[in-house]
């Protein structure tokens, strides 16, 4: 039985930084090239849930398989003593029989997410995503960047497998090279030199064992996917892994959106599979706390998948004319004078509960009998008045129009003026959204919109996560 990747989505934010703006402010720090940034209403849990919705709208002519399970994977998670991988569960309108679990707390999680997953018998989504910090002017906040990824693991049972692993192996060092304490807001880093000389054995040692463990030799690998939290390491890596030749390496993607913690290997491979052919090698070996290499070989089956949106494409339609102090007052660097407003509240958790289909999951409720569609969901029908004869409707995958807009600069946001929408829905439905990833002065009648998940805001700790618009571009 064959197994391995059997769908792969991405999710690469609107938003870039040019590395310059960092230079230009502080007289240090920047380079070249741009660093992708979350938005200020995004985290690692709205961006896994955005990867895996680009994941499921990659099945274009059937279905994607229904998950037994799904982890998320994250250096950055948005809660410490909750599960995070509950609300994408909630977000995607998974059956409560999956099982959610998180695996959080260094780059390295994603690694154990994704060996856990090919390990299992099971169809496992895994996502992992970072929002990566720096301290201002570090080489840390120019070089990091922002990014989630979903993969769909099975077997050729479930759906046919595109990429089937081969096998790898792994080894283990403890050393000190990068951390972070709970509560702080960026990572300690070691001495570059200390960090080469630590890392590059245990290169060699994950290499030569995966090499042999699999029976895969140097020269037939195709591409070689090489990344790691640390940068000197990294580009050492090749040689103590052994490759050379023909192989080639990989772009990891630093210059556009710089490197992205524990999505950062799969990202980089996703880029790889969005043009890969039948019957090639791809050997991923990640960087983090020791050495992890893995083998996948290109099945027939991927000249008939394609990914709804390749990594190349969301680069290319990042806008990069963010601001170094917005870029501050997103990330909490910057505490800037908020519009004179009450301070938000966070949601209650029985009213929550009670409507979580709709909260989390964008269902509306639609009249069996009219067909009228109701957003939130209502008992009633506006048409006919029908009562309690309602089926629910997931409205998250369908596109909308904008009838009508207005842009409030006093309302409470990281990221003022708020423009607020109403929105009439292809095929029936309207709603109030808040419109984001976009400027005031772009907004027009009849744009067309999508739905996509953020975070409304962060109240006495609690993450209100919704619905908002964003462009269709």
């Amino acid at each position: 039985m064959m197994r391995g990747i059997v769908g792969y989505g991405t999710y690469v934010p609107y938003y870039r930084l040019q590395r310059s703006a960092i230079t230009a402010a502080l007289g240090a720090g920047g380079g070249r090239g741009t660093r992708a940034v979350a938005s200020y209403d995004e985290d690692a849990t709205s961006m896994s849930v955005e990867a895996a919705r680009n994941l499921i709208r990659s099945f274009r002519n059937a279905p994607a398989p229904t998950p037994d399970a799904l982890y998320f994977a994250s250096a950055t998670p948005p809660y410490l003593d909750k599960t995070n991988a509950n609300a994408i569960h909630a977000a995607l309108n998974m059956p409560s029989s999956v099982f959610a679990g998180d695996m959080v707390g260094s780059p390295r999680s994603a690694t154990a997410a994704l060996t856990a997953s090919l390990n299992d018998q099971r169809p496992v989504l895994m996502t992992t995503a970072d929002v990566r910090s720096g301290r201002p002017s570090s080489a840390d906040e120019a070089n990091m960047g922002d990014a989630a990824v979903a993969l769909l693991i099975g077997s050729d049972v479930d759906a046919p497998v595109i990429a089937e692993w081969l096998g790898g192996a792994s080894a283990t060092g403890e050393f000190l090279d990068r951390w972070r304490q709970p509560g702080w807001d960026y990572s300690r880093v070691w001495e570059e030199r200390f960090g080469e000389a630590a890392y590059l054995p245990l290169v060699t040692e994950a290499a030569t064992a995966a090499f042999k463990g699999t029976e895969i030799s140097a020269d037939s690998v195709d591409t070689a996917v090489i990344t790691g939290m640390h940068a000197r390491a990294t580009r050492g890596a090749a040689t103590a892994a052994g490759i050379g030749g023909d192989t080639h390496v990989a772009d990891d993607l630093s210059t556009e959106v710089g490197t992205t913690g524990s999505s950062h290997s799969l990202l980089v491979m996703a880029s790889v599979l969005d043009k890969a052919e039948p019957g090639q090698i791809i050997m991923v070996v990640n960087l983090a706390d020791g050495c992890d290499v893995n083998f996948f070989r290109t099945t027939d089956a991927i000249a008939n998948y394609t990914p709804y949106r390749t990594v190349v494409a969301q680069i290319a339609d990042g806008n990069d004319a963010l601001t170094y102090q917005t870029f501050l007052t997103w990330r909490g660097f910057l505490d800037r004078e908020p519009p004179r407003r009450p301070d938000p509240v966070p949601p209650a958790a029985p009213p929550s509960f009670r409507m979580v289909d709709w909260k989390y999951g964008f269902q509306g409720s639609r009249d069996r009998d009219s067909g009228a569609i109701h957003l939130p969901p209502q008992r009633v029908s506006v048409k006919g008045g029908n009562v309690d004869d309602m089926e629910m409707v997931p409205m998250a995958d369908v596109e909308a129009k904008v009838t009508t807009f207005t842009i409030d600069r006093l309302a409470y946001s990281l990221s003022p003026p708020t423009v607020g929408v109403i929105i009439d829905f292809d095929g029936g439905g309207r709603f109030k959204a808040e419109l984001t990833d976009a400027e005031p002065d772009e907004v027009a009648v009849g744009m067309r919109v999508k739905m996509t998940f953020r975070r409304l805001m962060t109240a006495d700790g609690v993450h209100n996560y919704f619905w908002k618009a964003t462009p269709v571009r």
